[in-house]
């Protein structure tokens, strides 16, 4: 309801606001008769008729399925963007926080962990909580750490940061490598994310694109050994949580 609006300008304002969430036409229909994803942007709508300067969404897309929520991200930043407003997005999915945002801040604890850009957040990754919490990281630390990178401290090393190499492959120039015996696997369609035990202790998650591997040939996988090899440029140091 907009409050000292008449009802010619308060029916302009939401026709007017239906369109932008591309809904036109629908006003007179019942919530029954609306898709999950038309009741959410139904919901978009009513909150940006008052035209406020900051719009809090709260896990907005929580009750979605996968596809439906990944088309509404796409179009609730295109609407932020037309609109020019600020949206805070809550969300606890890591993937649609990097999707969504134009600046992440990262809370743990009650306290803000580190906040920047998606690409900042996940390329370089301040603490311990940040590197696991934002995507999947190897975190390596004393002895393996030492043997691996060759420093001290801890330090995080993302999966697909990882290559894997045919057994007596030579690594590319620069590269550290370590051979291992793949322990686990999962085929996940564009990618296979695979754990591999280190000949030297320790193990890695590696996750590799599907460019040759079917699901057919992942048994077959499990249990051979392979070779491990990334760049030590890519790991990042981590401070304290």
């Amino acid at each position: 309801m907009i409050r000292g609006v008449g009802r010619d300008e308060r029916r302009r304002l939401a026709d007017e606001m239906l369109e932008l969430v591309e809904l036109p036409g629908l006003g007179r229909r019942k919530p029954s008769e609306l898709s999950g994803g038309q009741r959410q942007r139904v919901a978009l709508a009513r909150a940006l008729v008052n035209r406020p300067r900051v719009l809090l969404l709260d896990e907005p897309l929580g009750a979605l399925d996968l596809q439906l929520r990944q088309q509404m991200q796409i179009e609730l930043k295109a609407i932020q963007q037309r609109i020019g407003i600020t949206f805070v997005f809550v969300t606890h999915d890591q993937e649609e926080a990097l999707t969504m945002s134009d600046r992440i801040a990262v809370f743990h604890r009650g306290r803000i962990e580190q906040m920047g850009s998606p690409c900042e957040v996940y390329e370089e990754p301040e603490t311990e909580f940040v590197a696991g919490f934002v995507g999947t990281s190897n975190i390596l630390r004393g002895e393996v750490a030492q043997r691996w990178l060759g420093r001290d401290g801890v330090f995080s090393l993302r999966p697909e940061r990882i290559r894997l190499l045919a057994p007596g492959a030579p690594a590319p120039a620069g590269f550290r490598a370590a051979t291992g015996t793949i322990r686990g696997l999962v085929y996940a369609g564009m990618v296979s994310r695979y754990t591999v035990e280190l000949d030297g202790g320790g193990t890695v998650a590696v996750v590799a694109q599907n460019l040759a591997t079917a699901a057919r040939d992942t048994g077959a996988q499990r249990g051979q050994t392979v070779t491990v090899a990334w760049d030590p440029a890519h790991s990042r140091p981590l401070g304290g949580n």
